[in-house]
């Protein structure tokens, strides 16, 4: 039973504003609301793509700096 984080838009998928920092989500990280997941590039611009709901991600489905479509599923969260 969870919920899957979708792309809003095509672009390039960042899981940290850039190498040398931590990822903004792992496997386990607990997410509300309003926190930022990952970042996609689109045209140059970093867009914040940020969780709608509470829980804890239990998987990622996307490698880093990898292209993402419009809709492609993101990460799994287990709601709480």
């Amino acid at each position: 039973n969870t919920i899957t984080i979708k792309s809003p838009m095509i672009g390039t998928f960042y899981r940290s504003s850039s190498p040398d920092k931590p990822a903004f989500a792992e496997v386990g990280t607990e997410i509300t609301p309003g926190k930022v997941v990952c970042i996609i590039e689109a045209m140059k611009l970093f867009n914040e793509i940020e969780a709608e709901v509470k829980g804890k991600i239990v998987k990622i489905l996307v490698e880093n700096a990898s292209p993402v479509e419009y809709d492609q599923p993101l990460f799994l969260v287990e709601p709480s």
